[in-house]
Order: structure tokens, then sequence, then C-alpha cells
């Protein structure tokens, strides 16, 4: 089964990722923000395939969290997929080079979710 972890410290939008995923077939874990998306990553060790990331974020902030992410080698294939309200293509272009495997802007509908997980060959 594959395991997900929705981070962002808007509590509603983490029930409607949660939800969305769920009903994907996917087992979701929720942070508040980028440092407790590290600690159960480390605690999860290789269990978790998907990250759904906000941007902004107390503590550490999505982009942060990407970077952080992809600097160890043990965790290169997961899938991260920023989820923000950050509309600036130099925001996204930034994401996407600093290794988001896709980019999906607020508010967002079940199917651009979908669609941006496909498009990341991660739907079950």
């Amino acid at each position: 089964m594959l395991k997900a972890l929705v981070v962002d410290d808007s509590r509603a939008v983490r029930m409607i990722l949660a939800k969305t995923l769920k009903d994907l077939g996917y087992v979701v874990i929720e942070a508040a923000n980028g440092k407790e998306a590290l600690d159960v990553i480390g605690a999860e060790k290789t269990a978790v395939t998907l990250v759904l990331a906000d941007w902004n974020m107390p503590e550490v902030n999505g982009l942060e969290l990407l970077k952080q992410l992809r600097q160890n080698p043990a965790l290169s294939s997961l899938v991260v997929i920023m989820v923000t309200t950050e509309t600036e293509l130099d925001q996204m272009k930034a994401a996407l080079d600093a290794g988001a495997n896709e980019y999906v802007m607020k508010p967002f509908t079940k199917d651009i979710l979908i669609e941006k997980l496909q498009l990341a060959g991660i739907r079950p």
C-alpha cells in the first residue's frame, strides 16, 4: 500500500488532501510544517512514497523541505508535489528546479490533483 505525507499548516487543507488520497487508496500521514515532515520521514524511513507540501509554513517551509529531501540520496525516488498559493512563475520554476515532481496551485480540484499524480507517475 502506498503511503503519502501531506504537509500543510492549514488543518483544513490537510483534511481535503488526505481525503482525496485515501479515496485513491493511499495511507496518509499528516504534518503541520516541514520540520514535522522531516521527523515523520526520518521515523518512517522509506515507507513514504509521496509528499504533498505547501510552500508557506512556519519553521521549515515547503521549498526548504524539498531541498533537504533532495539532498538525501536515500530519498531521491520520493515523489514531491508542491501544493501552494504561490502562483508566480518564478516560484514554480524555483520549486521545479529544486526537484519538485509537480506543482499544484491552490485552489485545486480533485481532478487536478489526480492529473498531477498521474504526471508524476505515482497514481495507484
